[in-house]
């Protein structure tokens, strides 16, 4: 059985010498895969050796050739020596081909795709050619081409990230490491790979220390020196976890929540995500700001939280009238541009709003509490207004992330912030209690045209 193999085409052959060194280079020494480098213009036909030409449509730089590749890539079936098209009297190599075409559009190389690509070249039937462009890139005609040509099982054009490089050789060295390292034999220690990062879930790797375990004051944590093998295993599972919230919260989308166990989801709480009720991971949650450029989303952020709290008696009609006279994107351009008006958005790691606080401060704010026996004078109060989150954080622990950042800003204007809730509500009265709020009266609220009872509650944010 012939080894895996990777020809790789490029206008700088001296570019790749990389690869006779490490593992990649005792790979092909040993004979567990096989990787040729192409000169692409072996397979030109002027005398110049010429591989680009000026873009039709005009613009800056070159453009490479379509059927120069189309040769070269052809040409790599056959040829003993290394170079793209010497066929040096060897049969051809029968194998479908996967060409891989290093591109910034192209879709990003992750540790699947490296993964994926070991597993279809350990196959006997497979082989990949690497086509590292150069100048203003390949002529676009090449890639559809190949694709229906007959040899070539698939065309993947891959991106390193969000940046542009000046040809495809650095892509195609990464590449090359990512996917040789996963082929049989290659690693001395399979085992290195099951907890790299992105190898387990989709999670960072946790970070790693050897001797000395006392180095310039900077001792290693004493769980790794214990030897007790499941502390190491959760701390190492934790230490994961909050490196992937922290670094790449973008992974959290491919964590399954079912294969999370309660400690890691205190871990993932601990760093602000938690589990939405509708079963996804929400977060890391964070608290900002709200501006200008935040009015529509707030206004249909409010529109869609008001009603999950109001009383069961009240009316569509009832809700609508209210959203309409005190929840309108005018209503709340004046909330913002009023400085005694602090609305705080609770967001998710996409940037989307889930939830908001509004708190009044002034100094009538005290004047809502002169029938709860509460002694105003003296005192600076705040009003918290307005604290919701979409349905889908009820329950999670959001609401609580959003409160602790409303009661720091209240800290900083006010002695004590009070609100009122609807007096049948009784899981919001709980949830306020957790916070630290207690029942000091009654207040009449009006939705629509009805009005409702509400509980005032007040608590301290003084030092």
């Amino acid at each position: 059985m012939s080894a895996p193999r990777l020809d790789v085409i490029t206008i700088f052959p001296d570019y790749l010498a990389p690869l006779d060194l490490s593992l990649i280079g005792k790979a092909r020494e040993s004979g567990l895969v096989d990787v040729r480098v192409h000169d692409l213009r072996a397979v030109a036909t002027d005398r110049h050796r010429t591989v680009d030409d000026s873009p039709f449509g005009g613009g800056a730089g070159m453009v490479m050739r379509p059927d120069v590749w189309s040769r070269a890539i052809e040409a790599t079936a056959a040829g003993s020596d290394g170079s793209a098209g010497s066929h040096g009297g060897a049969e051809p190599d029968p194998r479908e081909v996967v060409v891989l075409v290093p591109t910034p559009s192209g879709a990003p190389l992750t540790q699947a795709t490296a993964q994926r690509l070991a597993d279809e070249l350990a196959a006997p039937d497979v082989r990949a050619v690497v086509a590292c462009g150069r100048y203003e890139g390949i002529d676009a005609r090449l890639v559809p081409a190949l694709r229906e040509h007959d040899g070539v099982r698939r065309v993947e054009e891959f991106s390193l990230g969000d940046f542009v490089l000046n040809g495809g050789e650095v892509a195609a060295l990464a590449l090359l490491e990512a996917v040789v390292r996963l082929l049989p034999g290659v690693l001395g220690n399979p085992d290195s790979i099951v907890e790299e990062s992105f190898s387990d879930a989709a999670v960072l790797e946790y970070p790693v220390y050897t001797r000395p375990a006392d180095w310039d004051g900077r001792a290693v944590p004493p769980v790794l020196l214990s030897g007790d093998h499941g502390a190491v295993a959760r701390w190492r599972r934790a230490q994961s976890l909050t490196r992937t919230v922290e670094r790449r919260p973008d992974l959290l989308d491919l964590l399954a929540v079912a294969d999370l166990d309660r400690r890691d989801l205190d871990v993932l709480a601990d760093a602000g995500v938690v589990v939405a009720r509708d079963g996804a991971l929400l977060g890391p949650l964070r608290v900002r700001e709200a501006g200008e450029a935040d009015v529509l989303a707030l206004a249909d952020l409010a529109a869609t939280t008001f009603p999950l709290a109001c009383p069961d008696p009240t009316t569509l009609a009832d809700v609508r009238r209210h959203v309409a006279a005190h929840l309108s994107p005018a209503h709340w351009r004046e909330h913002l541009a009023d400085p005694d008006h602090h609305v705080l958005l609770l967001v998710d790691r996409s940037g989307l709003a889930v939830g908001y606080s509004l708190l009044l401060t002034g100094e009538a704010q005290g004047s809502d509490l002169a029938g709860t026996g509460i002694a105003v004078e003296g005192t600076r109060y705040a009003e918290l207004s307005k604290l919701y989150l979409l349905a889908r954080c009820h329950g999670t622990g959001a609401a609580g992330v959003l409160m602790a950042a409303t009661l720091e800003r209240a800290a900083t204007l006010a002695d004590a912030v009070w609100l009122g809730t609807n007096a049948g509500n009784a899981a919001a009265r709980r949830s306020y209690e957790r916070s630290g709020f207690a029942v000091v009266g009654e207040r009449t609220f009006r939705v629509g045209d009805v009005d409702h009872l509400d509980v005032v509650m007040l608590r301290s944010v003084a030092d």
